[in-house]
């Protein structure tokens, strides 16, 4: 009975709002903002100061959720399915505008959102369900992989091209560190069972030269995603990785990395910036940044992530939400982001500011990459297929003894069965 009370004091405390003005003050307007725990809170309270500073009619109410997108995209969307009125922006992951489109929760933007072309194509495109908008695209992710310079200089390394090599680079690095004393892994990355699971699995099969879903077929049963899984499964889980990635989203690997734990590492562009500081950081200085490896004979890929600007078509507030919307998407609040928070813009202009790029020098290397990252399958029910692709993965890498070829076919028929309840 104890053990439950604290459970549910626990995820009341998590939902509590935390805003910059709790109550609105005589005149004004309460706009309620729904988003997930950030990585660098700092810079985001700096951007809710400066728009209460210049929209003194507005108190900003923050509502922070959980960080994980699975944990964060439950909360927000039964909020949205009981048309809560405390919902009048949220952000969306870069898979959710097909889903929030077909339920009737976002409100189309294509009046309000009129200068696309100065965003990346591939973000107005997520954000694009039957030719309509639901969704303004405000920073862009792609998987990289970090790597120890030092210590590949060291050892007479280039970053690998092949996740072969990187293996075989890691079990090198690591015998030979051990004999000098120092304990530290291989390789960390993101296998806990949530939404990151996924985007890195997903990285591992397209570079194998297979696929999740296209043109709504399932490729996970055919011999190019069982090898990429089997690779993770005996090669890097509890081997150049700790089993303790299984347990790891993006906080937690990029922890046992920035501790000087780990000679590679999986995540995403933001991850430059903590990696780099020296007051969170051991290895500040010694990071090196790379496109991800491919399996010999493939080619590399990273899954497109990023957030986007979501308004409710149950919004009170439709013209302050509009004015917010707009804000948090402009040029500078994007600059502010890359600068503080190491996020990728969507706006294009910002790849060729000086100051972005001189905190960020790895933005023009990876630029290509940004321009070119793969979309997860783009479904409204695509939370069902995730569900089953992420308890596909995590069952399978988990399990030494896992018969992963049983498990891809049954994991394919629950997708095909969810497909065929949609008809674009």
């Amino acid at each position: 009975m104890q053990l439950r009370s604290i459970l549910l004091l626990a995820i009341f405390l998590l939902l509590l709002p935390v805003s910059c003005s709790q109550k609105a003050g005589e005149g004004k307007k309460v706009l309620h903002f729904v988003t997930w725990k950030p990585n660098i809170p700092e810079a985001w309270e700096e951007i809710f100061a400066l728009f209460e500073r210049e929209n003194p009619d507005i108190d900003l109410d923050v509502q922070i959720g959980p960080h994980s997108s699975t944990a964060f995209h439950d909360m927000l969307t039964q909020k949205l399915k009981n048309r809560s009125t405390d919902v009048d922006v949220f952000l969306m992951d870069v898979i959710w505008p097909p889903e929030f489109a077909a339920a009737g929760w976002a409100m189309p933007l294509d009046d309000i959102f009129k200068d696309r072309e100065e965003f990346l194509e591939g973000t107005i495109l997520a954000n694009t369900y039957k030719g309509r908008i639901y969704g303004i695209p405000l920073f862009i992710d792609s998987g990289v992989l970090y790597y120890r310079k030092d210590l590949l200089e060291r050892y007479g390394y280039s970053p690998p091209r092949t996740w072969e090599e990187m293996v075989a680079q890691a079990e090198r690095i690591v015998e030979e560190e051990r004999k000098r004393g120092v304990e530290i892994y291989g390789f960390s990355g993101q296998f806990k069972q949530y939404e990151g699971l996924v985007c890195d699995m997903m990285e591992y099969i397209l570079s194998n030269g297979g696929y999740l879903v296209e043109d709504g077929r399932v490729g996970i049963a055919e011999e190019e995603a069982l090898e990429a899984v089997r690779f993770v499964r005996d090669r890097i889980i509890g081997k150049v990785a700790p089993r303790g990635v299984l347990t790891y989203q993006e906080p937690e690997s990029l922890d046992l990395f920035i501790q000087g734990k780990a000679v590679f590492h999986r995540n995403w562009p933001y991850a430059w910036n903590v990696a780099n500081n020296p007051e969170r950081s051991r290895i500040a200085g010694k990071v090196g940044i790379a496109v991800l490896p491919h399996f010999e004979g493939g080619r590399s890929f990273s899954a497109l992530g990023g957030w986007q600007v979501g308004i409710s078509r149950f919004s009170r507030n439709r013209e302050e939400a509009v004015r917010f919307a707009t804000f948090l998407t402009s040029e500078r609040v994007q600059k502010i982001l890359a600068l503080k928070a190491g996020r990728a813009p969507t706006r294009k202009a910002l790849y060729d500011d000086p100051e972005v790029l001189k905190a960020n020098p790895h933005f023009a290397t990876m630029k290509d990459v940004f321009l070119t990252a793969y979309p997860r399958p783009r479904s409204p029910l695509y939370p069902a297929i995730s569900n089953i692709l992420q308890r596909y993965f995590s069952r399978v890498i988990s399990d030494p003894s896992s018969d992963i070829r049983a498990e891809a076919q049954e994991a394919a028929r629950e997708i095909e069965r969810v497909l065929s309840l949609v008809k674009e």
